[in-house]
């Protein structure tokens, strides 16, 4: 039993790193061509291979979808030649990309994609390597670490724009995670109430994702605002990609980067992105656990086949990366639609504007949990 349940694991494992770097190489693909499409662009249509574009009637269709670039993107990052500037701390420079793009994986581990209900004892079974009491906890603290591969990639280039980069980055982490943190708290003081039998059970995500009925963005909205705004933060996409910031800083951190180190730090950003909109779904907008808010999902014809088994925990896997994939699509509509921030307005968001509106909403709610539990 031991060896099939290590054995499940790493398929699980195997499953969820394929799918999460297949999201994050067509995500690429979905930013150029929704770009294109806000300025009127084209975008990539003539990547593919002989033998597609020889298929009659498709094979132009899907020239022109441009499904083939991500792979002509990882080629290049591949092939292309390695070139170390002469004046980095080479250790730490090789080291960054991987401090990057390592903590975006590992935040994966606790995250619930799916469910099903056991068809004899009915309960309800977690699509999750980790199903670990602490889950939110672990996360924070996992994709916290990301920040040391920009701050180290930034001061081992040894030159000013990447060193710029790196310390405003590791400002706007500072001045955004509190506030990530203090949005959060409402949703788990009512998912834990003070009577014990209520209670879902610790800081688990797959616990929070089954307490919706309702979904918590309908009532918590200014919690899911606080949390929308400073996942913005931490994974830097503009309006609050300081760390990069082309139009002052060159590139930031990753200036002194190419081919395939530079596609590390690429693809941590969108990993972050997807990751952190899977996150958000799970603790806003009820998970793997349905499709729709206020239980419509019951109203679906065949209910039961939708919960139960194999065919559950397909469904499941669909409602959770619909949404998922949806918030993928907001963070890339955002970025090609609000100018980038000035350094000063982003230090002001955070510690003038969200964190006191952050502690306020949470003193708030206890206040109101205190008030329901003596009723």
């Amino acid at each position: 039993m031991e060896i099939e349940f290590i054995a499940l694991k790493v398929l699980y494992a195997l499953i969820m790193v394929s799918v999460v770097m297949g999201l994050c190489s067509y995500s690429v693909l979905a930013e150029r061509k929704v770009s294109s499409l806000i300025h009127g662009r084209v975008g990539p249509n003539r990547t593919s291979l002989p033998i597609i574009s020889w298929i009659p009637f498709f094979g132009p269709i899907l020239t022109r979808l441009g499904l083939f670039q991500p792979i002509a993107d990882g080629l290049k990052f591949l092939f292309k030649e390695e070139f170390t500037p002469a004046h980095v701390n080479k250790i730490y420079y090789f080291l960054a990309p991987v401090l990057a793009f390592v903590p975006a994986m590992t935040v994966m581990v606790v995250l619930p994609f799916g469910q099903y209900q056991d068809a004899v004892t009915g309960e309800i079974i977690p699509l999750v390597l980790a199903n670990l009491d602490v889950g939110i906890l672990f996360t924070f603290a996992i994709s916290s670490l990301g920040v040391y591969g920009i701050v180290l990639g930034g001061w081992a280039s040894n030159s000013k724009y990447p060193l710029l980069g790196s310390i405003r980055s590791g400002a706007q982490m500072i001045s955004f995670e509190l506030t990530m943190g203090l949005s959060v708290l409402p949703v788990f003081i009512w998912a834990n109430p003070a009577s014990a039998s209520e209670a879902i059970g610790g800081l688990s995500l797959f616990n929070v994702v089954l307490s919706q009925q309702m979904w918590n963005i309908i009532w918590q909205p200014l919690s899911a605002l606080i949390f929308l705004i400073a996942l913005f933060a931490e994974t830097n996409r503009t309006p609050f990609d300081m760390a990069e910031s082309e139009t002052d800083l060159v590139g930031g951190f990753h200036t002194e980067y190419g081919c395939f180190r530079f596609g590390l730090f690429f693809v941590s950003e969108y990993a972050h992105m997807i990751l952190g909109s899977g996150v958000f779904v799970a603790l806003f907008l009820g998970g793997a656990n349905s499709l729709l808010p206020f239980g419509l999902d019951s109203l679906f014809p065949f209910q039961d086949v939708l919960t139960v088994g194999l065919s559950g925990a397909i469904f499941s896997v669909f409602c959770f990366l619909a949404k998922t994939l949806f918030f993928v699509f907001f963070f890339i509509w955002v970025r090609w639609t609000i100018p980038r921030f000035r350094y000063d307005q982003v230090m002001k968001l955070g510690w003038n504007i969200l964190l006191p509106i952050a502690i306020g909403n949470f003193i708030f709610n206890v206040l109101l949990i205190g008030l329901w539990d003596s009723l």
